[in-house]
């Protein structure tokens, strides 16, 4: 129940006012990453940054339940623990070989929203989380629901490291360290975000920032931050770093990954803007009635990819499910409800168990989580 709070700041003075929340840290204030005033002086050159905190293009409606909500969802997640998780162990498979060249399209998922998308002969990690919870604390927090499908080092070499935004599921300390050691690329990042890994020892020459609509150019491979609506934060502070989704474009292929946001109007003009896409890696998962904004629904997802896409030849991969458990519905609901809403839109997706690599040029569906 502390990660809901974090994250989503239900009843937060209620559920971190008592001191067993300071022991379960640990002492896991690093992990919190920078403060309000070590990220001003990125976050205020933005026009997207106002009165302390950036804000949404399209307003997204507050979470603000009072007691009787707050009990009411409390005892939602309590109630659909058992539907929660998987009722069998997560089927994971072996990446690719680390010195297997990249193809022309595909994108390997590693659960969640960490996935790697070969484009046009570079390879682009995005979110990357690896720690066994998605908390500032390794004693409390949602939990994996199934293995990490490699290690970091079994990892090829990647040309950029993506991150979407600083929540927990998103941005983890342990993983972004390991990769600063394993790997050479960059850090590719929305605004402020850069304070944290600053914090965590990350060199600057490593970092890029970028607002809403700006680029970065690694060779002919350009990834463009571009809006998502959603909001950020890592303790008490909250939307003082930039939340993005990212536009990746190779030669020949253009990649969309939607990062962690709700269904916004910003959708249409990216994909007038930079598509059609042929591959789209959108949020199906972690939806609730108290946060209808900034999650989206598996429908909504639908929508979304055909913003951006043409819907006989872009694919769909969906993220931000089965992983960890962060909404009471039940753990295959938004992947069912994803092939339904797919399929009277005659959207393709491809639902790769994590650590599968999936070909838009070759892939075909499996349903595996009914197995």
């Amino acid at each position: 129940m502390i990660r809901t709070a974090l994250r989503f700041g239900l009843g937060t003075a209620s559920l971190l006012a008592g001191s067993w929340v300071l022991r379960a840290l640990n002492g896991a204030p690093v992990a919190l990453g920078a403060s309000p005033t070590e990220i001003e002086a990125v976050a205020r050159r933005s026009p997207n940054y106002r009165d302390g905190v950036f804000v949404n293009l399209d307003p997204a409606s507050t979470i603000n339940l009072d007691r009787e909500q707050q009990q009411l969802l409390l005892r939602e997640l309590l109630g659909s623990r058992d539907t929660g998780k998987p009722a069998r162990p997560v089927p994971v498979v072996e990446p690719a070989a680390a010195g297997d060249e990249p193809l022309a399209l595909a994108v390997s998922w590693f659960g969640h929203s960490s996935a790697l998308i070969d484009i046009d002969g570079y390879r682009v990690l995005t979110d990357p989380v690896w720690s066994r919870r998605c908390s500032p604390s390794r004693r409390v927090g949602p939990e994996r629901l199934h293995e990490v499908p490699a290690p970091l080092e079994a990892l090829p070499s990647v040309d950029a490291v993506l991150i979407s935004h600083d929540h927990y599921d998103h941005l983890d300390i342990e993983t972004i360290v390991g990769l600063a050691r394993t790997q050479r690329a960059p850090f590719v990042v929305p605004l402020g975000v850069g304070a944290h890994l600053r914090k965590w020892g990350i060199p600057q020459s490593r970092i890029v920032e970028l607002d809403w609509y700006d680029s970065h150019q690694i060779g002919e491979l350009r990834l463009v931050c571009t809006p998502a609506r959603h909001f950020s934060g890592r303790l008490f502070a909250r939307d003082t770093t930039l939340w993005a989704s990212w536009v990746i474009t190779g030669p020949q292929h253009r990649a969309f990954f939607g990062g962690d946001t709700g269904y916004t109007k910003s959708f249409p003009e990216i994909g007038v803007d930079h598509g059609p896409f042929d591959l789209t890696l959108l949020p199906i998962g972690a939806y609730h009635p108290a946060w209808p904004d900034i999650h989206m629904n598996p429908e909504e997802a639908v929508r979304a990819h055909l913003d951006v896409a043409e819907a006989d030849s872009g694919l769909l991969v969906p993220i931000h499910w089965a992983t960890f458990r962060l909404a009471p519905h039940p753990w295959a609901e938004p992947v069912e409800r994803l092939v339904q809403a797919a399929g009277s839109e005659r959207v393709r997706i491809a639902v790769p168990k994590p650590g599968q690599r999936v070909d838009p040029a070759t892939t075909s569906f499996e349903p595996w989580w009914r197995l």
